[in-house]
């Protein structure tokens, strides 16, 4: 969170590289991404094509979105490509997971394609600022109830 990384940035002398948070178009932390660039830190999306939006009691699933599936469809495109080739344009470094062979190659095949200034709009219009997953302070022992190893 934007505390966590201030706090940090004003306790140490080595900058992070790289700041994995949660970021799709629903929940984009665009305060704590300009924090990141301000700092030299690479934004590393966690969650960037919704997934978390799919199966945590939400109202609107980024899959089903339907301003991304129609950028989709004018780019003959899934609405989980536009997702990532959204971030993409942004910079913020994608990694996404999938176990699916063919999901894996279409998370691939976003590299011809580029989504316009109104698209890119469309798709930062959409953002919810609510969280997803967990609020990072649930992250304990004691939530978790086994050993979080110290870096």
């Amino acid at each position: 969170m934007l505390e966590h990384l201030s706090r940090l940035l004003d306790e140490v002398s080595v900058v992070p590289v790289v700041n994995q948070i949660e970021v799709h178009p629903y929940f984009q932390q665009t305060q704590l991404q300009a924090l990141d660039r301000e700092h030299g830190i690479l934004t590393q999306a966690w969650s960037p094509i919704g997934w978390i939006t799919s199966y945590r009691d939400s109202a609107r699933r980024s899959f089903d979105d339907p301003v991304l599936l129609a950028i989709g469809e004018k780019h003959g495109k899934s609405a989980a490509q536009v997702m990532l080739r959204w971030h993409i344009q942004k910079g913020i470094q994608v990694i996404p997971r999938s176990i699916r062979p063919e999901r894996i190659a279409e998370n691939f095949d976003v590299f011809d394609f580029d989504l316009t200034l109104d698209e890119l709009s469309q798709i930062d219009a959409l953002d919810t600022v609510k969280r997803g997953g967990p609020q990072p302070e649930a992250i304990t022992l004691e939530a978790f109830g086994r050993i979080i190893p110290e870096a």
